[in-house]
């Protein structure tokens, strides 16, 4: 592994154990952070495996690494608006008429963004053939595909728990569309990260013809 890459994931790890630095509530966040041990194994897996580029490697750490602070605060706790009036002066809750916490769309938008750019890298590695545009396509699908398989698993585990508890670890706070609105959100951030070469290939690529 490249020591850019072992500097990002090992940034990545400091954060996650900072995390737990006397947890508020263990029991849900450990439930979050289940899947950010998942995909640190995965990570290193996968670069073993499949080298990506360092700047696909270092979004997805940055995607975990901020997961692993929204999971202390189970999301919907999380005090941004706090955070930014301490250092700014300006309230992003007044200023755009929020009523809920909006963590979790963060969370949500930055899945999109930071991991479709690796999974356009590894769709072209495995099939060289696809063009650029049908790499991103299966790319943005796979977005897609993930956040309503996170979706479920969400309902599945909820579904285990009181209502109160469920409450807590979904951080629906009272959005009925929630779950919609996530993934809305997750295929957006994928729609962002569609790069400009890629446009510049297809455009040389349609002039050639």
């Amino acid at each position: 592994m490249q020591p850019e890459k072992r500097i990002a994931l090992g940034l990545t790890v400091a954060v996650f154990l900072a995390t737990w630095i006397a947890p508020i509530w263990p029991v849900e966040q450990a439930l979050h952070s289940s899947l950010t041990v998942v995909g640190l194994c995965w990570l290193w897996r996968h670069d073993q495996r499949w080298p990506m580029r360092t700047i696909d490697f270092a979004l997805i750490c940055g995607f975990i690494a901020v997961h692993c602070v929204a999971a202390r605060w189970l999301y919907s706790n999380l005090p941004y608006d706090e955070w930014v009036r301490a250092l700014t002066g300006w309230s992003p809750q007044q200023a755009f008429g929020w009523q809920r916490n909006h963590a979790d769309r963060l969370i949500h938008l930055m899945f999109g963004v930071c991991f479709t750019p690796g999974l356009r890298e590894h769709m072209q590695q495995r099939w060289p053939r696809l063009s650029p545009r049908q790499a991103f396509a299966l790319a943005l699908m796979l977005i897609m595909c993930a956040s309503l398989v996170y979706e479920w698993l969400e309902w599945g585990i909820a579904l285990t728990m009181s209502p109160e508890a469920a409450e807590a670890y979904n951080g629906q706070q009272g959005d009925l569309w929630d779950a919609h609105a996530d993934m809305l959100l997750a295929t957006l951030g994928a729609l962002l990260a569609w790069p400009r070469r890629v446009e510049a290939s297809c455009a040389a690529a349609a002039e050639a013809a």
